[in-house]
């Protein structure tokens, strides 16, 4: 008896998006790739390659281009844009970008508060994604008085306090000391979201993320599992895409 088999829908699909900013000058060329649901993917790529103009095509904030991205099957556009931004977090380089109130919790409960949450429910939602972040004794501090890797925690929390399905993350590991970098890192693995990791840090994105996106000049040019991709050195020569000094990704053994 044949069984009905339903595929389930991507959390992320994108399909022929180009754009050219308004000065003529084109960053992407036609860019294909679709996430599933739960996978942790980095986005690699020299600098100019197109990754922050596609990143912001992710929730809106870039529109007008040619082909589609969806997210969870909603098309991005005018009438989806409210959900679209609640589905998709974007972490930004910068935590100062993200954290602008007097205390943590106002901070964490911007979004929820500003999409009608209020009470007890909101308190439970500020609480749940400050303890999966491990700050949840900072709620009453002021997010000048956090260390810089402690405020990057608190600015993914208000990503996490809107329940995203897509957590999208730029040089999540950039001005971070080793143990900031490794705290963070186990964060990122606990979580049950779909992660796309744009970053340079190539050991880091080994670490974390078993599929990587090489976006070159405007389009993917390779799309494939992390340490194959690190491990080719002609693919990472042709892209301007260097390993540190003595790293060798083949010794590595990535957790999936």
């Amino acid at each position: 008896m044949a069984t009905d088999s339903v595929t389930p829908v991507p959390s992320l699909e994108v399909s022929g998006l180009a754009f050219a900013y308004p000065d003529g000058h084109q960053a992407l060329f036609g860019v294909d790739f679709s996430l599933a649901r739960g996978e942790r993917v980095a986005l690699l790529g020299p600098n100019g390659a197109g990754k922050t103009t596609l990143v912001l095509h992710l929730n809106g904030i870039l529109t007008a281009g040619a082909g589609t991205v969806r997210v969870a099957g909603l098309p991005v556009g005018r009438q989806h844009m409210a959900e679209i931004r609640r589905r998709v977090g974007i972490v930004f380089q910068d935590p100062d970008d993200q954290l602008f109130m007097p205390s943590v919790r106002e901070d964490v409960a911007f979004g929820p508060a500003a999409a009608g949450l209020k009470g007890a429910e909101l308190e439970a939602r500020v609480d749940r994604a400050l303890t999966r972040v491990g700050m949840a004794e900072f709620k009453d501090r002021p997010p000048h008085h956090l260390s810089f890797g402690q405020r990057r925690r608190v600015a993914v929390a208000t990503v996490l306090a809107m329940e995203p399905e897509i957590l999208v993350l730029d040089e999540p590991s950039s001005n971070l000391d080793p143990a900031s970098r490794r705290e963070l890192a186990d964060i990122l693995r606990s979580l049950d979201v779909t992660v796309l990791m744009v970053t340079h840090d190539l050991p880091y994105a080994l670490e974390l993320c078993p599929r990587s996106l090489v976006l070159s000049e405007g389009v993917i040019a390779a799309d494939g599992r992390t340490g194959e991709l690190l491990a080719d050195d002609d693919l990472m020569r042709a892209h301007r895409l260097e390993l540190p000094f003595g790293f060798d990704p083949r010794s590595v053994s990535v957790g999936a």
